[in-house]
């Protein structure tokens, strides 16, 4: 965090500060999420609760007491399996035919911000209170922001809870080390066995 103080923010200015008026920030928090190595799911879910308010014990679904979220390095965000080619985000222009799709790849490289941000909102309720919750989103795609008069917090995400392996795919993994195993024992006895025949 040290050193996005000291580097001044360069991206566009008016476009990070645009809505923020509407908002009343008395009493609101500043959390800094760093997306970097994040699985992008994961991610949009605690954001998602912190921007809701969800973590507060005064949350009341009536009411938006959320906390404004910033998140930096989105260009970094990670996805499992085969998202990244698999992935697909369709829209509609309004014109006959014009049924347009853009792979989860295409859209890292033209706005990785976008990912984050629609990761989000999709996993907000859709009522009236929809609006300012994504305007206290702000989301950057290195590590600098504009926020630096602010006293920003950085949010710790909780440990990631690693299932304990099925029964069945312990034993397959088994089976598969002892088959490497085998394979490697059979390769040197062989190999010894030429090197006698040979002296």
């Amino acid at each position: 965090m040290a050193t996005a103080a000291s580097q001044p923010f360069k991206g566009n200015l008016k476009k990070a500060l645009a809505g923020l008026r509407r908002i009343n920030l008395e009493g609101l928090r500043w959390r800094v999420f760093d997306a970097k190595g994040q699985v992008l799911g994961r991610l949009a879910s605690q954001i998602a609760t912190v921007v809701q308010g969800k973590d507060k014990p005064t949350y009341a679904p009536n009411r938006d007491d959320g906390d404004v979220c910033v998140v930096l390095n989105a260009k970094d965000v990670c996805v499992t399996g085969r998202k990244m080619t698999d992935k697909f985000y369709h829209w509609h222009t309004g014109y006959v035919g014009h049924l347009k799709e853009r792979s989860l790849k295409d859209q890292m490289a033209k706005d990785p911000t976008e990912v984050i941000r629609k990761a989000v909102l999709r996993m907000l309720p859709r009522n009236k209170l929809r609006d300012d919750r994504d305007r206290k989103l702000r989301i950057f795609p290195g590590s600098e922001h504009p926020f630096e008069d602010r006293p920003v917090e950085p949010y710790v995400m909780p440990p990631r809870k690693v299932r304990e392996m099925r029964p069945r795919a312990r034993r397959a993994l088994i089976r598969a080390q002892k088959k490497a195993e085998q394979k490697t024992t059979n390769t040197k006895t062989k190999k010894e066995d030429k090197g006698q025949i040979t002296t």
